[in-house]
């Protein structure tokens, strides 16, 4: 019903920039949360950043002041745009969103992922 892809991962210097999108699509939804959370060989994965319907959003501490999270409720897409990138954050960054159907409740979804590599 709903599908959810990742694009604009890639590689970069330390310092450099990238703005990862995430597209839904898919018949009768609607978004109510997206994020977008990323994963590190021998790491937990961890959320990044959060934004609801409304337009709130939450960092974690790691990526405040760097990272800026956006979405545009009318195309389902969400993005995020990240500055002043460090070696540490090299990670997959999935996107995850909590959709409604009109058949069914409020459920999660992730994209496939998108490897971020941030070289020294």
């Amino acid at each position: 019903q709903v599908q959810l892809v990742e694009s604009g991962g890639g590689l970069v210097q330390s310092g450099g920039s990238l703005r990862l999108s995430c597209a839904a699509s898919g018949s009768a939804f609607s978004i109510l949360h997206m994020a977008w959370y990323r994963q590190s060989p021998g790491k937990q994965r961890e959320l990044v950043a959060l934004i609801t319907i409304g337009g709130s959003t939450n960092y974690a501490d790691s990526v405040k002041g760097r990272f800026t999270i956006s979405r545009n409720n009318a195309e389902n897409m969400v993005y995020l745009q990240m500055n002043g990138l460090k070696p540490e954050d090299t990670a997959v960054y999935s996107c995850n969103a909590l959709i409604r159907t009109a058949s069914m409740g409020p459920r999660n979804y992730w994209g496939q992922g998108s490897q971020v590599t941030v070289s020294s």
